[in-house]
């Protein structure tokens, strides 16, 4: 019989770390934070997908993985901000929500072990 429960793999931590300090650098001005939200968004993206969440969406990963995540609201939020943050002009963007954007991500990709605790 074929084991049904398929083992998460283990993500390139310093890939992950690398990617997000880099996206680090876009929150020094206004004008970057979409660019560094969007980023973050891709990857987490990429981080479910490595683990093997099902879905067609980011969305849908997030749905998949969600008892592993230990602030869902706070990566929830980002991925709605991440998906608004398009239209909005950048002078209207406020930097608490960028802030808590980017906690929410870098919460998500530490309990998906993408970043070190």
């Amino acid at each position: 019989m074929k084991n049904v429960f398929r083992r998460k793999k283990e993500l390139d931590v310093k890939d992950f770390t690398q990617r997000w300090q880099a996206l680090q650098k876009h929150c020094v001005t206004r004008k970057t934070w979409p660019q560094a939200i969007i980023e973050a968004d891709n990857l987490l993206c990429d981080a479910l997908k490595k683990s093997r969440y099902k879905g067609k969406s980011t969305g849908e990963r997030l749905v998949a993985a969600q008892r592993m995540l230990s602030d869902n609201e706070g990566v929830w939020f980002g991925h709605k901000f991440c998906k608004q943050i398009g239209d909005q002009d950048v002078r209207k963007i406020k930097k608490q929500d960028v802030m808590d954007a980017l906690t929410g991500f870098r919460q998500a990709l530490r309990d998906l072990g993408a970043l070190e605790k």
